[in-house]
């Protein structure tokens, strides 16, 4: 057993030594065969070695003396760096305490002209975004340019605004407030709010609005661009427009926008009655084809009323009965019954009013139900739209006003749908009941005159 261990150990430092001097096989190209060949290669190796330190040591030694000359070298041009840097931190100090001095000198011969480019500066800043948001830059655009180098020259502080920069302010200053009481045409792109673009003449109204072919227009700062409005103002003012712009005359009427834009840009955000409709959803539709159901039985129903009562009055005034007409139908009660008593008459008589009744009033009963219920589908509607604006609040919270404004406001429609509905509704209801009661009128009045008629006979005979 230990002779097989020492076998393994003999054999692990063979491996080893082949593996350290594995270079020596690819130094000389050859492989040893055996230990005693590699024993040789081993001394061969250090034999090599030996010759090349010997070498190293010898050109060291010949490179001596240049090693200590470029180390002096080096010794100078650091020592006149350290100088030259020390010169050049003494003349920065130097320039610095000339700049104080010079800045002092400046600051005391500008003296008030100090505060004069101080409200230069804020003058041409606050021109700039004057001149950013007029509609005069839509006819004479890139007028901002030159404050912008104004505002560099004085934030600098490395230049001095010149007479030239200020008397071109006072005349830009000048042509705006020159402008701004003219109405002008000029030429210029129009994007459409189908997305084309064309070049047409724009009339500018002072600084409040710009009109293009009756068409109102609006001047976009951000990209300097003219664009007409999608959604314009009532008729009456886009003819006023047109009419405006076609007039020769010194005077004519104009739907002015004293806010610059502002009002016309809040129509665009105020919806129409199209839309406020559609706000109201599905009840809301609802609720108008009711209203029209109603409005469509009202009509037919008049027109039948006043056919039947042109109808009536004409038998009022020709005692042969027609049986087309309800009067008619009623007196043909008393011609086929001539010979019976007051008593049963009567009751035949009412009998026959009755039976007219129904037709008459028939559709009344349901114009009054439209009425009642029509308010109602606009409180289920309100009902709705409250919950889904509820909903909105959970999922987004209450940190925008306008989404809570808007989803009340869309609940509300339904009600005023509602409403308008019922009113109307209500006041035909009363029409058409105030006709047929006209007619019942009519038909009471003709047989209690039959009665009495009849009644006077019987007792001329009974005398």
């Amino acid at each position: 057993m230990l002779d097989f261990a020492k076998g393994r150990v003999e054999q692990l430092v063979i491996i080893a030594i082949l593996l350290v001097f594995q270079p020596l096989e690819i130094a000389w190209g050859e492989q040893a065969a055996t230990l005693d060949e590699l024993l040789d290669f081993v001394e061969k190796g250090k034999v090599q070695e030996n010759r090349e330190n010997k070498t190293r040591e010898q050109k060291f030694k010949q490179e001596k003396g240049k090693q200590k000359q470029l180390l002096d070298e080096a010794k100078k041009t650091i020592e006149m760096q350290q100088n030259r840097s020390l010169a050049l931190e003494q003349k920065y100090r130097n320039n610095e305490a000339r700049i104080k001095q010079l800045n002092e000198k400046l600051r005391n011969r500008l003296g008030s002209l100090k505060e004069l480019f101080g409200i230069l500066q804020q003058t041409a800043g606050d021109t700039r975004s004057v001149f950013e948001n007029s509609i005069i830059s839509a006819e004479y655009p890139g007028r901002e340019k030159f404050l912008d180098q104004i505002i560099e020259k004085m934030a600098s502080e490395s230049e001095l605004a010149s007479i030239e920069d200020m008397e071109k302010l006072w005349f830009e200053l000048q042509r705006e407030m020159t402008e701004s009481g003219k109405v002008t045409g000029f030429e210029s792109d129009i994007i459409f709010p189908d997305g084309r673009e064309a070049r047409q003449l724009v009339t500018r109204v002072g600084v409040f609005n710009l009109i293009s072919e009756g068409r109102y227009l609006n001047y976009t700062a951000e990209t300097q661009k003219i664009v007409e409005l999608p959604r314009q103002p009532r008729s009456e003012f886009v003819s006023a427009a047109s009419h405006f712009e076609n007039n020769k005359d010194n005077f004519a009427l104009f739907g002015l926008d004293p806010s610059r834009g502002q009002i016309l840009k809040l129509l665009m955000q105020t919806p129409n009655l199209t839309e406020r409709v559609e706000q109201g959803g599905l009840v809301g539709y609802a609720i108008l084809a009711l209203g029209a159901f109603a409005f469509l039985i009202t009509i037919i129903k008049l027109l039948s009323m006043f056919w039947v009562k042109a109808k009536v009055m004409a038998q009022v005034r020709n005692d042969t009965p027609d049986l087309g007409n309800p009067l008619g139908r009623v007196l043909q009660v008393y011609e086929d019954n001539p010979k019976i008593d007051c008593e049963t008459l009567e009751l035949k008589l009412t009998e026959a009013i009755l039976k007219e009744k129904p037709s008459i009033e028939r559709f009344t009963t349901m114009i009054k139900i439209i009425a009642v219920v029509a308010p109602l589908m606009g409180l289920l509607g309100t009902v709705i739209g409250m919950i889904n604006t509820f909903q909105a609040i959970t999922l987004f919270g209450t940190g925008d006003p306008k989404l809570m404004a808007g989803g009340i406001s869309q609940a509300l429609v339904t009600t005023v749908l509602g409403l308008c509905v019922a009113i109307p509704t209500v006041l035909l209801h009363s029409l058409v009941h105030g006709q047929s009661r006209s007619i019942m009128g009519l038909l009471e009045m003709e047989t209690a005159g039959i009665v009495a008629d009849h009644r006077e006979k019987d007792s001329d005979v009974v005398a």
